[in-house]
């Protein structure tokens, strides 16, 4: 364990960030995601807000440890580019009724992704700008950027009880209620109360009292008792022998589990970690490829490939054509929340399942190209790299940086506290 810190540290420094810090836009602001599987090639300069509010998080949360000591690096370099990406977005993301465009061009034109469709389609990206934006208000100080967050989070909170939200790139089937949605509000509510109670802001407490409801919808609803975490959740018992409902993904099971945890503890609800981390270990034991390693991206309830009564849909589409995919997010994720649950509770199985996951991802992901950096972030069931879309057309800088960083941190609070 003593050795985890430091490999971290070199790998945030030289195999992550030099790809990222060759993509950035001097000019306008932001970040290039548009590149191919390899990293080889940039095939496009269109921005996607998801990864461009991802991106600013990355960028205050690296400022932030550049200040602490925890890594070597310009904190005010990292600070200003991050507020170059704000003011992009503030000056052309958002629309009239106050949602954000799902994609821009490379200098701010809002696009539609095909004629007629609107450009607000993923309520999504609209969550990525405000956890970036909270992040970036924390680091740099700045009480206006935190109101732009908050006055977008009341924006999306609005529409979800509208019931009029859209998620591009795959739209939740109707008759469903989809895991995503309260994991990615649980989040968002949690960091933006985060920052919230940073500013001794009087909406704080109401911010928080909603990641509090999020995080118990997703283990009283969500949360089975197999200690699996359902996906999809049918309006009609009916269709409960659907492959939408009968089907796992186990890397949003591993990231949500740790926004639980991270959540739990700050309540004082302790009695929610264990069932959190029951939930780690049944996901990575049903995801585990027991032939060539690595987390599948879909698995059924009762292993093995997806089954189920067949819907259709994009969403149905995609677990079909992808279930045995190695892609990299999953991957990262699980590497935090197991070493996150052994540090909470001092489970030796967690333990030994992260050395399992480290050494199946450091030997797969990285790009072997070290000219190159970073991560091929999309495989086959064997580890081979292959040139496909799984979600948006982009190499996205967020999952393995953000849970490095995270590494860093929960290693780091470990060294101080021995």
């Amino acid at each position: 364990m003593n050795k985890l810190l430091p490999f971290y540290q070199d790998h945030v420094q030289h195999v992550l960030l030099p790809f990222w810090m060759r993509a950035l836009d001097d000019k306008h602001g932001g970040v290039y995601t548009c590149f191919n599987n390899l990293g080889s090639e940039m095939i496009g300069t269109d921005k996607y807000t998801w990864s461009q509010g991802r991106f600013i998080w990355l960028l205050a949360k690296l400022s932030n440890l550049c200040s602490k000591g925890l890594l070597h690096g310009d904190a005010d370099f990292y600070l200003q580019h991050a507020r170059k990406t704000v003011d992009f977005l503030q000056q052309h993301v958002f629309m009239e009724n106050g949602n954000c465009a799902y994609v821009l061009s490379e200098s701010g034109e809002k696009k539609e992704l095909a004629a007629g469709e609107g450009y607000d389609t993923s309520f999504y990206a609209d969550c990525f700008v405000v956890l970036g934006f909270a992040q970036y208000a924390v680091t740099a100080h700045d009480s206006e950027v935190l109101k732009a967050a908050l006055r977008l989070y009341h924006r999306i909170d609005e529409r979800l009880a509208d019931g009029d939200i859209r998620s591009e790139p795959y739209p939740i089937p109707d008759g469903y209620k989809a895991h995503s949605v309260s994991m990615i509000m649980l989040n968002v509510s949690q960091e933006l109360a985060d920052a919230l109670e940073i500013f001794h802001h009087e909406e704080a407490a109401e911010i928080r009292r909603k990641s509090s409801a999020y995080m118990d919808e997703i283990m009283e609803c969500f949360l089975d008792s197999d200690g699996l975490i359902r996906e999809m959740l049918p309006a009609n018992p009916s269709d409960s022998d659907t492959l939408l409902s009968t089907h796992i993904t186990p890397g949003h099971s591993l990231e949500c589990m740790w926004f639980v945890m991270h959540e739990a503890g700050k309540l004082g609800r302790t009695e929610l970690i264990p069932k959190a981390i029951q939930a780690v270990k049944r996901a990575v034991q049903l995801g585990w490829d027991s032939e060539y390693g690595g987390l599948f991206r879909y698995v059924d309830r009762k292993d093995g490939a997806p089954q189920g009564r067949k819907a259709g849909g994009r969403y149905e589409g995609l677990v079909c054509d992808t279930w045995d995919m190695k892609i990299w997010w999953p991957h990262s994720e699980a590497l935090y929340v197991l070493l996150l649950a052994h540090k909470l509770t001092g489970d030796t199985e967690c333990l030994e399942k992260y050395e399992q996951m480290h050494d199946y991802v450091f030997r797969t992901f990285p790009n072997s190209d070290p000219s190159i950096g970073e991560w091929v972030q999309i495989r086959n069931r064997r580890g081979d790299p292959v040139q496909k879309t799984v979600a948006l057309p982009v190499k996205d800088p967020y999952h393995i940086m953000r849970n490095a960083l995270l590494i860093i941190e929960l290693l780091s609070d470990e060294s101080v506290n021995k």
